[in-house]
């Protein structure tokens, strides 16, 4: 049964998604708009999009909208697949990236169990493109785990991203209630395999809280990331996108987000973002200038 959402919370949430810098957000949502370009912020009903549209900054969704796999957490469209990659995508991305003053650039996508690499290669398209017309610019993708291919792996860290995510998002006892179709060994092997295919690339991963996990499942999720070769972690609260989804069962203090990021970084971790609005992408360049 879900929890009454606490009052500093809400008023969190509320600051989150306050109007600063209002014609900012206009102007980045504008851009974005015209260049047919989607983002998670909007797709995922994010609580931080203004505060980053504020800062012209968003994360690109590439690959569509609609998700072949139907998670009860995720408010991202599912249903079946919309086709091809677009292959004018990777050139209207760069543009936005330029357009924005972007110096670090994150980009996620659908999953696309329809496609034979996953999207791995429409991956790789964009990265080049990055690398190609924005030098300089830190590439962080946020990845599906491709079915549990080496081979799409490949096909994306061959670009050569600064930064390799892919979320395992809960406790693999919730698999099953939320996370279906995919596999909590498998996303740790997709993990395992990012740093030792290229060593140099920096590995990130990220997990929710509130969702009826406990104390030492918790633990021992970040002991298999530590294991699997991570350097990164966010750690944030479960916030329910409707009814229809999976119920919040718990709202995580402040003092106990502090606690895991201690944790976390005891265990081994170089950086560790852990709140209750803190979400894969959240003050992406800040955290990744901790492991510089």
């Amino acid at each position: 049964m879900s929890e009454m959402i606490p009052a500093w919370l809400r008023e969190e949430i509320r600051q989150a998604k306050s109007g600063k810098k209002r014609d900012t957000i206009e102007k980045t949502s504008s851009l974005l708009a015209r260049l047919g370009l989607s983002t998670v912020c909007d797709s995922a009903r994010c609580p931080n999009r203004r505060e980053c549209f504020s800062h012209s900054t968003a994360t690109f969704l590439i690959l569509g909208e609609i998700c072949t796999r139907d998670c009860s957490f995720c408010a991202v469209k599912h249903g079946p697949p919309e086709g091809p990659a677009d292959a004018g995508e990777p050139e209207r991305l760069v543009s936005a990236v330029s357009q924005l003053g972007l110096s670090h650039v994150v980009i996620t996508s659908v999953t696309r169990d329809d496609l034979p690499d996953g999207g791995a290669g429409h991956y790789a398209l964009v990265i080049q493109e990055l690398h190609r017309h924005c030098p300089g610019v830190t590439v962080e993708v946020l990845v599906p785990d491709f079915m549990g291919s080496g081979e799409s792996l490949a096909k994306v860290l061959e670009a050569a991203p600064h930064i390799l995510a892919h979320n395992v998002e809960t406790v693999p006892r919730l698999y099953g209630e939320v996370r279906r179709g995919a596999d909590y060994e498998r996303s740790l092997t997709l993990l395992r395999w990012a740093g030792s295919f290229v060593p140099q690339v920096v590995v990130k991963s990220g997990f929710m809280l509130g969702l009826g996990e406990t104390a030492a499942e918790i633990e021992a999720v970040l002991q298999d990331l530590v294991a699997a070769g991570c350097d990164m972690v966010t750690i944030g609260q479960y916030l329910s996108p409707s009814l229809a989804h999976f119920p919040v069962i718990r709202y995580v203090t402040r003092h106990e987000f502090a606690y895991w990021r201690e944790a976390g970084l005891r265990l081994g971790l170089r950086s560790v973002a852990s709140g209750p609005l803190v979400r894969s992408s959240y003050k992406a360049p800040f955290y990744f200038g901790e492991l510089l």
